[in-house]
């Protein structure tokens, strides 16, 4: 952009903290995540049995989510938890009553099967996002300050009227 000039103008101080405030609240929202979502994808945790009681589904245009709630149980009988969500249960994974292999990682009110999950994609999109938001603004006068001074120019032959 331009002014009447030519001379190219910054951007807007409001819009810098814009977007340096957006990028922090992705960042807000995807850094708490990091060690669950891991340990989420790998199942990293305390292995038992998920007993399905109640299925919920919320319609979305051309898709249903569905999720079933049940009971945990660890292989050790030390960990039981009720209203818990099986992550990745749909409406054809179990009916009311069946078990199913799952790992408790710690996460309020969610278990995953054994073979873990994908939350990990959202989390690190977002955080991706919340960084090049960051970064966006200050890219430029980085760039700036980074960039190696031009060498002066030394006149050849002693310059005009030799």
């Amino acid at each position: 952009m331009t002014d009447g000039s030519g001379a190219k103008q910054g951007r807007s101080p409001v819009f810098t903290v814009a977007l340096t405030l957006v990028g922090a609240f992705l960042l807000y929202l995807a850094v708490p995540n990091i060690g669950p979502v891991v340990r989420a994808a790998r199942a990293d945790g305390v292995p038992g049995v998920f007993t399905a009681e109640t299925l919920s589904c919320i319609q979305h245009p051309g898709h249903e989510s569905c999720s079933w709630t049940g009971e945990f149980r660890s292989d050790d009988g030390a960990v039981q938890r009720s209203e818990v969500v099986l992550y990745g249960a749909d409406r054809e994974t179990l009916r009311p009553g069946e078990r199913a292999r799952a790992v408790d990682t710690g996460r309020a009110g969610r278990v995953y099967g054994p073979g873990g999950s994908r939350e990990w994609v959202f989390t690190a999109l977002l955080l991706l996002a919340g960084l090049a938001i960051v970064l966006f603004p200050y890219a430029r006068p980085l760039r700036r300050l980074l960039r190696p001074p031009a060498p002066r120019a030394v006149p050849v032959g002693g310059g005009p009227g030799r």
